[in-house]
């Protein structure tokens, strides 16, 4: 399975998710949200970027929900709650947020 971005086929496993972290760029995950049926504004690249920064620059760290509303709401200098990020990505904040953030899929169950 793969996805088309710039001319250029990227390939993915059956759920969506990059088979390659190192194939990931703005533009793949521009094409990712679309196809989440999500449109990318600046919070939704804070999501990405945090997710990112955690996994790349914290041993592979996947975070759930919860300790995403609260690192996020440290980051934006507002309370925030679930609601905000299913808002942002509904389809399961951590997860869909690191699909398009190019991570691999997490296995763990829940938000929680």
């Amino acid at each position: 399975m793969g996805i088309e971005v710039n001319g250029n086929t990227i390939e993915t496993n059956e759920n969506g998710y990059l088979n390659n972290l190192d194939d990931w760029d703005k533009d793949v995950a521009a094409a990712i949200a679309r196809e989440e049926g999500i449109e990318m504004a600046e919070r939704h690249w804070d999501v990405v970027n945090y997710l990112r920064n955690e996994y790349v620059d914290n041993n592979a760290n996947q975070p759930n929900n919860r300790a995403m509303v609260k690192e996020l709401g440290k980051m934006w200098g507002e309370k925030i709650s679930t609601k905000t990020l299913f808002d942002l990505f509904p389809g399961t904040p951590s997860k869909q947020a690191g699909k398009v953030a190019g991570l691999p899929e997490s296995m763990r169950k829940g938000g929680y």
